[in-house]
């Protein structure tokens, strides 16, 4: 039994907590009255009637716990009117029962009449009044726990609900010229790659589907979803797509919730890539810097001015909602422990920073199912030779 009390929370069973509170409580006024008549040289006689008002109190306060539990859930004007009129009533038979006792097991020849039998109405009045206060402040912090308990399950919910919302949000146009590049590659008859690009398509879309319940990756594991996710946009634009990971060793293991990569390089792409004819380079850099993940993702486009004129000019805006859906559940997942930020690369372009605390623990296998953890992360094409976070 105690090893089960040791694994778990004492109110796990609240009737259970209820009633070790209530016999262990009643138990030690009975010990402390008998001894305390005992210290006063009253006799062993005195322990009866001790026995019977201490058996009388425990009943007493079933029965205003019985009350109270009604009570509880009310509004505060009721529970501040009928709490001090069940105390009264109950402290008023506490007393008169104890002087009963008292005047017919010790006292035989005492006779008390009329006001007499509320004589210990003061020390029964505060005894059952300790025994409200603490059931109010146990049942309210319960009240307070459960309440506490919903809202980060409802966080949590909402965050899962979020995390299969940006899921299920991969553009459109990304998979509409993924699948006409394929279809394009079948009729010139390049099914060898074709057949690849749809096993990374259908990897990718395996990672972004199903992924983990609790909404968590690994860096490596993001990392191999942003290598498929390169390796079929590279097809599309071949030589114009450079890019290189820069990845620590020592942060393959963090945590970061899942997909929080790939909507900044489809930025990346969308801003930097597509519009010029020379292409551009990507840099995904990750790396611990004391107990914080610091991700970097620099391209060498035309930088915060194409965003903003898209942003506000009445482009799809595909990729800004991703952004924006970013920003949540980082919040979401960190409060205010975190950074996202947006600034200008030097000489040229963009560079996202993604500053978060370093978390790490068991995790499930890499992005392809095999089991494998892909460390060359580098991808085999020329890139800038180093990024500046500003």
């Amino acid at each position: 039994m105690f090893e089960d009390l040791r694994r778990t929370s004492f109110f796990h069973d609240k009737n259970r907590a209820f009633w070790i509170l209530q016999g262990g409580g009643w138990s030690a006024y009975l010990l402390l009255r008998a001894l305390s008549g005992l210290a006063n040289k009253m006799g062993v006689g005195f322990i009866l009637p001790a026995i019977i008002v201490t058996a009388t109190g425990f009943s007493l306060t079933l029965l205003m716990a019985a009350a109270y539990r009604r009570i509880i859930t009310m509004k505060p004007v009721y529970v501040w009117t009928l709490s001090p009129l069940i105390l009264g009533v109950a402290s008023g038979v506490f007393s008169v029962l104890e002087v009963w006792a008292h005047a017919t097991f010790y006292q035989p020849g005492w006779k008390p009449q009329g006001i007499e039998f509320l004589g210990a109405i003061l020390l029964d009045f505060s005894v059952l009044g300790a025994w409200t206060g603490l059931y109010y402040g146990i049942n309210y912090y319960l009240l307070l726990a459960e309440q506490s308990e919903r809202m980060i399950n409802v966080a949590r919910q909402a965050n899962s609900a979020q995390l299969e919302m940006l899921r299920y949000q991969l553009n459109p146009h990304f998979l509409f010229n993924t699948l006409n590049s394929i279809s394009t590659l079948v009729l010139l008859k390049q099914t060898e790659r074709a057949n690849a690009m749809l096993s990374r398509l259908a990897s990718f879309l395996r990672y972004s589907l199903v992924g983990e319940r609790e909404g968590l990756a690994t860096v490596a594991q993001e990392a191999e979803a942003l290598k498929l996710y390169l390796d079929i946009e590279r097809t599309r634009f071949e030589d114009r797509l450079r890019t290189r990971f820069d990845i620590a060793p020592d942060v393959l293991d963090s945590r970061l919730p899942s997909l929080l990569l790939q909507p900044i390089v489809e930025n990346a792409i969308k801003y930097a890539v597509t519009p010029s004819e020379d292409g551009a380079d990507i840099v995904i850099d990750a790396r611990r810097m004391s107990d914080r993940l610091v991700i970097t993702i620099a391209d060498t486009g035309p930088g915060l001015a194409a965003s903003a004129a898209d942003s506000g000019g009445g482009g799809n805006g595909g990729t800004n909602v991703g952004l924006a859906n970013i920003r949540e559940r980082l919040a979401q997942a960190y409060g205010v422990d975190h950074r996202f930020q947006l600034a200008e690369n030097v000489p040229q372009g963009l560079i996202v920073l993604i500053d978060i605390p370093y978390q790490t623990e068991v995790v499930a296998p890499a992005v392809g199912g095999d089991g494998r953890v892909d460390t060359n992360l580098g991808a085999p094409v020329p890139g800038p030779q180093s990024v500046a976070a500003q």
